[in-house]
């Protein structure tokens, strides 16, 4: 397939490694300025480094932040312009039983897998509809229809 995104930029949540990765790669090889996000400068960098090897010529950035809080958030907005195209793919789970996760865990995966999306696409889609283009992607799990007995989000 061969899409232009040469003026557009990216931003790709949760993009150090595995789907948010191969996603941000995606668009950095169909022309789009990327920036990658992930929880630690070191993990930011490093896919930095690894996109700019893998794609020569790419435009690609990163910044570090926890998008589990809405200060985390605002860190990322802070460091980021001019978005087109929003992926929000953070999220996480861990095998646990129902009856032992406690209010705090549901809480983080609340924060992680819903209001860092949400945050995210209230503080970047005006600009999208001012600017008359703009997408927003949510990467959600097969596991909205196949539910494994061991995932109690």
């Amino acid at each position: 397939m061969n899409i232009q995104l040469k003026t557009k930029r990216a931003l790709v949540t949760a993009s150090t490694g595995g789907i948010g990765f191969a996603v941000a790669k995606g668009l950095a090889e169909a022309g789009a300025a990327v920036v990658v996000n992930g929880r630690s400068e070191g993990s930011v960098n490093a896919a930095v480094a690894r996109l700019l090897a893998e794609v020569p010529g790419a435009s690609v950035s990163g910044v570090a932040a926890d998008l589990s809080t809405a200060p985390g958030v605002a860190t990322l907005l802070a460091g980021i312009s001019d978005i087109d195209i929003l992926v929000n793919n953070a999220g996480i789970y861990e095998p646990l039983d129902f009856f032992e996760a406690g209010d705090d865990v549901w809480d983080n995966y609340w924060h992680t897998n819903v209001m860092s999306g949400m945050r995210l696409s209230r503080a970047l889609l005006p600009a999208m509809v001012d600017r008359g283009w703009g997408r927003v992607v949510f990467v959600a799990s097969e596991s909205a229809r196949n539910i494994p007995a061991d995932m109690i989000h």
